[in-house]
């Protein structure tokens, strides 16, 4: 599995990395505007990524226009619905209108609050078929 991890904290990004690492190759970036850089080349290079972690806040292109232009790139190379990068959108926020915007109107595969937990990561990784159960 290919991992793209974008967190604007270090320790955010190396726990991420350290609990999914035993499951993939482990891509980090700092920010949006990265993030959106190394997905669009792996789609570029046929090499997408299966799983992208994505903090809310971030400097310079936040979470939320971060996964709305990767939808829309995956839209733009005609990547069907059941091929599309599994996106878990990572946040400090428990907020219902953060999470609604994220689903509704951002298309992201699910929701997990900080601090992120290893169970509850792999129990998201089960549910999506990333990993066996």
């Amino acid at each position: 599995m290919k991992i793209l991890i974008a967190d604007d904290e270090l320790n955010n990004r190396l726990l991420l990395k350290k609990i999914l690492s035993p499951y993939g190759q482990c891509d980090m970036v700092a920010n949006g505007s990265d993030a959106l850089t190394v997905f669009e080349h792996a789609l570029g290079d046929n090499t997408p990524y299966n799983l992208i972690c994505l903090d809310i806040m971030m400097p310079m292109l936040d979470g939320q226009e971060t996964l709305r232009r990767i939808r829309e790139l995956e839209k733009q190379m005609d990547i069907p619905a059941h091929a599309e990068a599994t996106i878990f959108m990572i946040s400090a926020l428990d907020s219902p209108q953060v999470v609604m915007e994220s689903f509704h109107k951002g298309g992201c595969t699910d929701y997990l609050t900080k601090p992120v937990l290893r169970e509850k990561v792999l129990e998201k990784l089960r549910e999506y078929g990333l990993i066996e159960s």
